[in-house]
């Protein structure tokens, strides 16, 4: 059984400002190679990791439009839908949306957090669940882990769309690690939501799959330097994964504008020029405001011009305060 996934494509007829390309061409284009890695591949099915749309109300003429491409897969679909599927990070709206309307018209499979999907090709029997994404995901690692599997199959793979990581993120973003969710009776899980995905990790007699989203819209270092990958997944008598990098995806540093990262690099480098000066200069034990304000008027290590903008900053700010 061989079984393709990729995840977060985003669906839109615009262009996100930090695209230097014609975005909709290229999203055709990534569409129509994955229907030719279908069938050179020989892929029986295909899942995806959700955010097919980049939102829940997307234009019919939109939909139409990928939705025709889509349909040359002719292979079963199997999805779980993400955050840009629903309205208000609430799964229960998923029969207003547009990826709820593909669902009940059969175009494709929308697997829900109580469904267990059994997929069956040449005597190997599959288990396949979903948990598809909630405002609190990452609250609980019990989101992330399967609990059981039908005795009668050969492998369970469990799809979730949530920060799942390989190692620690940014403080203040809710994520789940994997080395937290070892325990999961899943032999594979696929993850989406997290664009820069990690790739195939192996631990504790598990696979752990997020080849990255298909679509690169962010413009951070990171991102323009990642390519776009599927992965596939083949299911005999062991569990082999090959990550295919798109042929058509183009360098980042040709599609994606770094114009407005550079101007926001130097513009925080310029603030913390700033700063500095200021701390360097000035002893901020005291924490009245006018005695800041009378520290920085009467200091003579700090250039005239930085000591007239902090004075003018601390007074505009003092201003909306009032």
């Amino acid at each position: 059984m061989k079984i393709l996934f990729f995840t977060d494509t985003h669906l839109r007829s615009s262009n996100p400002k930090n695209r230097k390309d014609d975005f909709p061409k290229t999203l055709e284009e990534k569409l129509i190679e994955i229907t030719e890695i279908v069938d050179e591949y020989g892929i029986d099915y295909v899942i995806h990791g959700g955010d097919l749309f980049d939102r829940p109300d997307t234009s019919v003429l939109t939909v139409t439009k990928y939705a025709n491409i889509i349909k040359k897969i002719n292979k079963p679909i199997y999805i779980i839908s993400g955050n840009h599927d629903i309205f208000g990070l609430n799964p229960a709206t998923l029969d207003r949306t547009m990826l709820g309307l593909l669902g009940n018209l059969n175009f494709l499979n929308i697997i829900k957090d109580t469904d267990k999907i059994i997929l069956e090709k040449d005597n190997v029997r599959v288990q396949v669940t979903g948990r598809p994404y909630t405002y609190d995901i990452d609250s609980s690692i019990s989101n992330y882990i399967l609990d059981t599997v039908d005795s009668n199959c050969n492998y369970s793979i469990n799809i979730v769309h949530g920060m799942l990581l390989d190692r620690p993120f940014i403080t203040g973003i809710p994520y789940t690690l994997i080395d937290d969710i070892l325990e999961t009776k899943a032999d594979i899980t696929l993850s989406g939501h997290y664009h820069a995905g990690y790739g195939v990790i192996f631990k504790n007699n598990k696979y752990f799959i997020n080849p990255g989203s298909l679509v690169r819209i962010t413009n951070s270092i990171k991102e323009i330097e990642r390519m776009p990958k599927v992965a596939i997944i083949t299911l005999d008598e062991t569990i082999s994964i090959e990550l295919i990098p798109l042929k058509v995806a183009k360098s980042g540093y040709e599609v994606l504008d770094r114009t407005e990262l550079e101007k926001n690099i130097y513009r925080n480098e310029r603030i913390m020029e700033f700063k500095q000066t200021i701390d360097s200069a000035l002893n901020f034990d005291k924490v009245d405001i006018n005695d800041i304000l009378i520290e920085v008027a009467i200091s003579e290590n700090v250039n005239e011009k930085v000591k007239e903008e902090a004075l003018k900053r601390i007074a505009i700010a003092q201003m909306k305060n009032i």
